[in-house]
């Protein structure tokens, strides 16, 4: 059994090898569709390895209070309308909430930071307290966080981003160096560690955190506020409504009236990234499923005519014993060759592509998508082969030798 397999294998590598361009034009269809099906995957899977990493950087256990909602569906001009958050409201949460572990009043703006020549733009600043570091998910790589007697004081000392320290301080340690932030003179105490792109949109390592009573004494007119809140995990809307009637108790909002502020999480973006791979998703499968579908088709009437051709072949084969089976399997493993080399086909320039993809975001093709888009190419040569060789196989000897 095993030896009439490799003959056949044979059989089917040579005459695929005999017709280069005919099989290559044949499998065309299966090609494009590995291609779709793979690159689809390979994109997904770079996708949710960046997505996943935005995420960190929320932290699927804080709330942010803000002004304006990351998304819904109210108008822009209605959220502008609203009284900007007060950071005094902190204290008052982490005084009366029972879920909130730590709260940090945050104040962001963005400007350029110098150092001598050298100057890089559209920094984002952002004033808060020493509870940040609690509440953000980077770690500090080198220095420190500054303490609560340097916010109390307004010290003028900041904590820089990756970004900032490359740029900056290329090759040099930057703790205890001063920066400019604006106008004003800023001594370095701590550099985090590198974070990416959130979302592959912007930096987040282009960024400078200095105390929010610094911010105060010297920015109040700069910028936007808000809260962000950290809360028991397991206990996460519990603690969204709570803070929501806290809120609405702070700012004397009416029981009739809308909430003049917005409670943000990351179940939005989750909800947003499911909509967008799903719709990936969609076109990648109706891409592939055509052109299989077509390349089927394509495979089933080249074997037809393969068929034709070689019909006294079938009968000398016949005359000198083979059985109807032995050509039936014939057939039908010379259609799952050629569908076997497109899927090789596919997969290699799908592999080349995901270096492209790789570039934008971190990823590579997975094995068991790889062997499933093989496995799918074989399934489409033995559903494309099946007419052909049946058809071969059942061909009356005498009538096979006699065609001309």
């Amino acid at each position: 059994m095993f030896s009439l397999f490799i003959e056949n294998f044979r059989i089917s590598i040579t005459s695929v090898l005999a017709n280069k361009m005919r099989s290559l034009l044949t499998a065309l269809g299966v090609v494009i569709g590995i291609l779709a099906v793979t690159l689809m995957g390979t994109l997904i899977s770079g996708l949710d390895h960046s997505f996943e990493k935005s995420m960190e950087f929320l932290g699927k256990d804080v709330l942010y209070i803000r002004k304006y909602e990351w998304f819904g569906d109210k108008e822009w001009w209605e959220m502008r309308n609203r009284p900007n958050i007060k950071i005094k409201h902190a204290n008052s949460i982490l005084e009366r909430s029972q879920y909130a572990k730590y709260v940090a009043p945050v104040s962001e703006w963005y400007t350029s930071v110098k150092r001598d020549a050298n100057e890089i733009s559209g920094v984002r600043v952002t004033g808060t307290t020493g509870a940040y570091a609690m509440i953000s998910t980077a770690e500090i790589e080198k220095g420190r966080f500054f303490s609560s007697s340097e916010n109390r004081s307004g010290s003028r000392v900041a904590i820089i981003g990756k970004d900032i320290a490359d740029n900056l301080f290329e090759n040099e340690n930057a703790i205890g160096e001063r920066i400019r932030i604006g106008n004003y003179t800023f001594r370095v105490i701590g550099e985090i560690e590198k974070q990416g792109k959130f979302l592959g949109m912007f930096s987040l390592d282009k960024q400078v955190i200095i105390p929010i009573g610094t911010h105060q004494r010297l920015f109040t007119r700069r910028g936007w506020t808000g809260i962000n809140v950290r809360v028991d995990e397991n206990n996460i809307d519990n603690a969204t409504e709570e803070i929501t009637a806290l809120m609405r108790q702070f700012r004397h909002v009416r029981p009739t009236e809308d909430d003049n502020f917005a409670l943000n999480r990351q179940d939005p973006f989750k909800q947003q990234y499911s909509m967008i791979k799903l719709a990936i998703g969609g076109t990648g499968f109706f891409i592939t499923v055509l052109s299989l579908v077509v390349g089927g088709i394509g495979i089933a009437n080249i074997m037809f005519v393969t068929v034709k051709e070689r019909t006294r072949e079938i009968g000398t084969r016949k005359a000198l014993g083979a059985t109807p089976k032995m050509i039936l399997m014939q057939f039908l493993m010379e259609s799952i060759t050629i569908c076997l080399f497109g899927g090789l086909l596919g997969l290699g320039l799908a592999w080349g592509g995901s270096f492209i993809i790789n570039q934008y975001f971190p990823s590579e093709m997975p094995i068991d998508l790889a062997l499933t888009a093989l496995g799918l190419s074989m399934f489409v040569g033995i559903i494309s082969g099946l007419a052909p060789s049946y058809k071969a196989a059942k061909l009356d000897p005498i009538d096979a030798l006699r065609y001309e």
